[in-house]
């Protein structure tokens, strides 16, 4: 049995996990739009090109991901904080206590990620049609953090991590 000091910190209740990701999602926001403006400038302001339709490249997209996925990955292996993460207090951790493996985190990080797959779908059936089954997913994914004994979501029980609450 591991004797860590961080076993015995408080369970991130779901209420504070929400509000961190929230945090998050201006990060993310703000990241989008320096790789946007990086991809501008490196196309010399032809990145999407419009006409009878819009063309955006295929490598964008990818290129978004990884470098929204690399910042999760990084932010969650270094230290266990996103920028919405620290002024929640929240940290994630394995479920022993240490720090997460590269692979929690990856595992974490695609689990959770996955809904955002049905946006492909967008292009053939429209954006509502693709957000509200994704916001359900989401949803499902939170649901057992609102039961289960260590407040852990589906990316976290799949994952073998927790979110826990640092000391003031």
């Amino acid at each position: 049995m591991s004797h860590h000091p961080t076993e015995h910190r408080p369970a991130c209740p779901l209420w504070r996990r929400l509000a961190a990701l929230a945090y998050d999602l201006l990060a993310t926001l703000a990241i989008v739009m320096v790789v946007g403006l990086v991809a501008q400038l490196a196309t010399d302001g032809q990145l999407i090109t419009t006409g009878a339709q819009v063309v955006i490249p295929a490598w964008y997209r990818p290129l978004q991901a990884l470098v929204l996925g690399g910042y999760f990955a990084a932010s969650w292996r270094y230290g266990g904080q996103t920028l919405g993460m620290r002024p929640w207090r929240v940290q994630l951790r394995s479920r022993a206590g240490d720090a997460a493996s590269w692979r929690q985190v990856l595992v974490r990080l695609l689990v959770a990620a996955s809904p955002l797959g049905l946006l492909w779908l967008t292009p053939s059936l429209g954006l509502r049609p693709t957000l509200w089954p994704m916001l359900l997913v989401w949803a499902l994914w939170f649901a057992p953090a609102l039961f289960e004994p260590r407040r852990r979501s589906v990316p976290d029980l799949l994952a073998g991590t927790q979110l826990q609450l640092l000391p003031r």
